[in-house]
């Protein structure tokens, strides 16, 4: 499968001309993003869209669900037809693909017939893709500390009490989970005191190599899905990196609206680094989609208020241009897998998202980080599907960020949907992960600001006992949790 890896390493304006020139070259295209509060002329986003109060259905609209029902299996069985008889409508698309895209689309139109809780538990239903195997996952439980946090979260962090609770859940691939535990074990034996550092060489770049962690901000826009959920995302990312994962499960809209998902992701962030004492060096944030966007928030909110960034991010098609400004809203929209939004509030990611602060947040950098200055970012791994909706605002924030001088390798991939990575029966999807384990693990040490460090021993004492307690589980590839507890696991391990 062929896969075009664009390394923006140049800082030259010039270098940013079109591919084809009957179509702005990429520095005017950007033009429209250099002024938050300003909306652009092309954005496909109704302002005068109000806050709904909710789903209402007349028993006489009840005859909608089998007419939908109807349309979708029609439309289903023509695109399975034209698969086998005129080929894929992408050359490089399975039957999967193509069954996928005919389900998902133009599905927005139909919005009217589900509400939010119809939404979030369809997207919790689990055995259309199997899980990955090979990974232990322990949910977390913790208390929102209050951080005298500055800026626009200055106000989200008074109101704290200390009693909020947060929940995420760490996932170790298997592999990593056992090296973990002989080190501890060896620790132990060497004693109490010992530090990490005091082990021979081949130790030390073992420990060295398996001492990042990763903060995993989930997609689902703004308003659904779950760390539990991503998993077919944690999982992998975990295994191919040899890294540790933390998945965060912040507060969703409407039920809190803009800012409070990101103070949740701050708080977060707080929590690995002053709580847990893993260094900032150490740390990489990813997300997918809405997700990647909340990464890619984190660290513009971290770099505005003079705090210590992460060592990279790597981001998964991430959503970052809430006006829907860009033309592959339109030109990938008969293929994608996430539908545009409808022309009404209901259900609408942006209206619920950002509530009645629409006018005033729209294009602020925090909810549309393509409206953002990237000065000063960490090195980004950023990957994209060349026929999804949000490819063209995703290739534009690589430039953005590249002229700004920040390290950006933008991988788009042929045929490839929105956050295709989820998918595991698509060759790419591998593929995307093996970029991920090159970038992390020998790419991004040597571009990043502040080299990571061996983790120190009471930083592995306190990632020991977040991950390995009564909560641990293994996860088989179909999703079900085999063993729970902490001696079930290691009896099976």
């Amino acid at each position: 499968m062929f896969r075009d890896s664009l390394r923006l390493l140049y800082h030259d304006a010039n270098a940013s001309s079109s591919l084809e020139t009957n179509k702005p070259s990429m520095v005017t295209l950007l033009r429209e993003f250099d002024s938050p509060g300003v909306f652009p002329a092309s954005a496909r986003l109704d302002r005068s869209l109000k806050t709904t109060n909710g789903f209402t259905m007349k028993v006489w609209d009840a005859w909608k669900y089998p007419a939908f029902a109807f349309n979708k299996a029609s439309s289903l069985a023509l695109d399975v037809i034209s698969h086998h008889v005129w080929g894929p409508r992408r050359k490089s698309w399975g039957i999967e693909m193509t069954i996928l895209s005919s389900l998902m689309r133009d599905v927005s139109r139909h919005s009217a017939l589900a509400d939010i809780a119809m939404v979030r538990k369809a997207m919790c239903i689990g055995g259309l893709v199997p899980l990955p195997s090979d990974a232990l996952v322990t949910p977390v439980t913790f208390r929102v500390r209050k951080r005298n946090l500055r800026g626009m979260l200055e106000a989200c962090d008074a109101m704290e009490d200390e009693k909020r609770e947060l929940s995420g859940e760490w996932i170790i691939g298997k592999r990593l989970w056992q090296s973990l535990q002989s080190d501890y074990k060896s620790t132990r034996a060497t004693g109490e005191g010992a530090s990490y550092v005091d082990q021979t060489k081949n130790d030390y770049d073992s420990r060295k190599g398996q001492s990042r962690v990763i903060l995993y901000i989930h997609g689902g826009a703004y308003y659904s899905s779950s760390a539990a959920a991503q998993r077919m995302l944690t999982i992998p990312l975990s295994k191919y990196t040899n890294a540790r994962v933390f998945a965060i499960d912040y507060r969703l809209a409407p039920e809190t609206i803009f800012p409070g998902q990101l103070h949740d992701v701050v708080s977060t962030y707080f929590r690995l680094t002053d709580d847990l004492r893993v260094p900032p060096e150490n740390l990489v944030v990813a997300g997918d989609s809405a997700g990647g966007a909340l990464g890619l928030a984190l660290l513009l909110y971290l770099r505005d208020n003079g705090y210590t960034l992460p060592g990279g991010a790597i981001l998964f098609s991430p959503w970052v241009d809430l006006t829907l400004s860009c033309e592959s809203w339109d030109t990938n929209a008969a293929y994608d897998i996430i539908p545009t939004p409808g022309p009404t509030a209901h259900l609408h990611p942006v209206i619920m998202y950002l509530g009645d602060g629409l006018e005033q947040y729209i294009t602020h950098p925090y909810a549309s980080p393509l409206f953002g200055k990237f000065d000063g970012l960490p090195p980004m791994l950023i990957q994209c599907g060349e026929a999804e909706v949000l490819h063209d605002e995703i290739v534009l924030l690589s430039h953005k960020a590249s002229l700004a001088g920040v390290q950006v390798q933008l991988e788009t991939y042929e045929d490839a949907v929105h956050v295709f990575q989820a998918f595991p029966f698509l060759n790419v999807a591998t593929t995307a992960f093996i970029s991920c384990r090159e970038f992390l693990r020998h790419r991004l040490p040597h571009i990043q600001r502040h080299s990571p460090q061996v983790l120190d021993n009471d930083t592995e004492i306190c990632l020991e006992n977040d991950t390995d307690n009564d909560n641990v589980r293994v996860v088989r590839g179909d999703g079900v949790e085999t063993n729970s507890g902490w001696q079930e696991v290691q009896d099976q391990m």
